[in-house]
């Protein structure tokens, strides 16, 4: 069996075992399973010995205890009640704009996702809180839905972000990097939903503006409500790339700090912490399970040299750079219809990194593409949480509202999706986009 057949055969088990909605974690172990099989003709003794050393060298690593302290960090602000203060101070601002509730709703995501990380834990926080507001005043069901959704893939874009995280440690990358360059790209995409939720407001004419008028003392307290939040964020992100404390002790300080928040508001006391720890404790789990399987798959396939050979193929094809990267981008808009974003990056980063790596791209330096890549393949992830069929934030947010079916927010999300694909051709062809923090 040639390299590349092996290769191809171990990625169509793992993508088979997906479809039979088996974890990613198994799915990968599998798939990496069977490169060690088939090379060493079924002898397992190299499999269990690797598979030792593996779980050992990536679990081991002092650099992954970033991931649960976002993670508590995250669950802290979750059930600390802090969305809310931030959505009332949004409100404060923009409840008398035609729309502005609308946008009060995304701004609170994306103030949030600064503090979560998580995509599916800020859809799921601000439907609790957004959504009941957003259809007092007159939103359309679907239309609330859709722009909660739409908020939340800002939790993923917006640093602190677990997957910018794991794509970090893939690639060897900085994470503080990788954290200030995702900025600007998350500020635009949060203006880009705004457009579209004003342009959609003006034909509805159920939609209310806030009737009340909001003192200036009210817009005060909004604000000193949220400064907390403002000073952990700018505490975790300056904190990194100042040189003040590296990833994991920025993170340490942000999980203690929203956990005191949390706790004076009263969302730590009885279940909230036990709560809190518990998600902690799953979704670390699920993480490092994922991420040794993505190690054995990886191992696998470089001991196929799949992507080696696959990297002197795109060389030598003689093909565009911008063209190999465009196709690597529409590959991941198709695979976010039915995969989750973690499992794509964990999935397609080992193997489309190295092609990328190799390929002369306006100019850009390695460090330079390789954090522009990220950045790109974040925000077509993030695509994939609001892509009907399988968009995950489309479930929990349908499963807050109830009383609208999944196809209705699905037709609604469309303009939205319209406005993440036009900012993704505007980074992909500028990429001084992203990098324009890092330079300065």
């Amino acid at each position: 069996m040639s390299s590349m057949t092996l290769g191809l055969a171990a990625l169509g088990v793992t993508l088979l075992m997906l479809v039979l909605r088996i974890h990613i974690g198994i799915a990968m172990l599998a798939g990496g399973a069977l490169c060690y099989w088939v090379v060493n003709s079924g002898d397992l003794n190299s499999l269990l010995f690797t598979l030792n050393n593996l779980a050992y060298s990536r679990l081991s690593n002092y650099d992954l205890a970033v991931i649960p302290l976002f993670v508590l960090m995250g669950q802290f602000a979750t059930h600390g009640g802090l969305s809310r203060a931030i959505f009332r101070c949004a409100a404060a601002f923009t409840g008398k704009v035609r729309g502005g509730l609308g946008m009060s709703a995304l701004a609170a995501c994306a103030g949030f996702g600064a503090i979560c990380g998580s995509s599916l834990a800020t859809s799921a926080t601000m439907s609790k809180v957004a959504l009941p507001e957003l259809r007092r005043y007159g939103y359309p069901g679907n239309l609330a839905s859709a722009t909660v959704a739409a908020g939340g893939t800002l939790g993923i874009l917006i640093p602190p972000s677990v997957p910018l995280i794991v794509y970090a440690v893939l690639t060897q990358e900085s994470i503080a990097k990788l954290f200030v360059a995702a900025v600007i790209p998350g500020i635009i995409a949060a203006i880009g939903y705004m457009v579209v939720l004003r342009i959609l407001i003006s034909g509805e004419n159920s939609v209310q503006n806030n009737p009340v008028d909001v003192s200036i003392e009210e817009k005060l307290r909004a604000v000193w409500a949220i400064i907390p939040v403002a000073f952990v964020f700018l505490v975790v992100i300056v904190g990194i790339y100042a040189g003040w404390a590296n990833p994991t002790e920025a993170a340490s300080i942000g999980a203690a700090a929203c956990g005191l928040l949390a706790f004076f508001q009263g969302g730590l006391r009885g279940d909230g912490l036990k709560s809190s720890l518990m998600g902690t404790a799953q979704t670390t789990a699920m993480i490092f399970l994922v991420l040794l399987g993505a190690d054995l798959l990886n191992s696998g396939l470089a001991l196929s040299r799949m992507p080696v050979e696959l990297t002197s193929w795109v060389v030598e094809s003689g093909l565009p750079p911008l063209f190999v990267v465009a196709a690597i981008l529409i590959l991941y808009l198709i695979l976010g219809c039915f995969m989750d974003s973690l499992a794509m990056i964990l999935l397609t980063v080992p193997i489309f990194y190295p092609v990328i790596m190799e390929l002369e791209i306006l100019g850009l330096g390695p460090s330079e593409k390789s954090i522009w890549f990220g950045i790109l393949a974040l925000m077509v992830v993030e695509i994939g949480l609001i892509t009907p069929p399988l968009g995950m934030n489309l479930f929990i947010v349908q499963r807050a509202v109830k009383d609208v079916s999944l196809i209705d927010i699905s037709k609604r999300i469309v303009p939205f999706l319209v406005s993440d694909i036009a900012r993704i051709i505007l980074l992909f062809l500028f990429p001084g986009i992203s990098l324009v923090l890092l330079n300065l």
